[in-house]
């Protein structure tokens, strides 16, 4: 069974999470780091920074498509 093309869209708009654990070099710790990477578009930052925010969230879905 496949997901649906809704689910889909939805998870590729989702952030990039990764974890990896691995023990320190002298062996007396564990290390647990986790990324969280989120892709947006340059376009989004730029109004966020001007204040434009409202137009730019009705072209994101249009970005994110182009990008994946």
């Amino acid at each position: 069974m496949g997901l649906t093309t809704k689910k889909e869209e939805q998870l590729r708009v989702m952030p990039i999470i990764r974890s990896s654990v691995s023990k320190s070099k002298d062996g007396r710790y564990i290390i647990q780091r986790t990324t969280i990477t989120n892709i947006k578009p340059v376009a989004y930052y730029e109004a966020v920074l001007s204040g434009k925010l409202a137009v730019v969230e009705e072209n994101i879905e249009e970005e994110l498509r182009a990008v994946a």
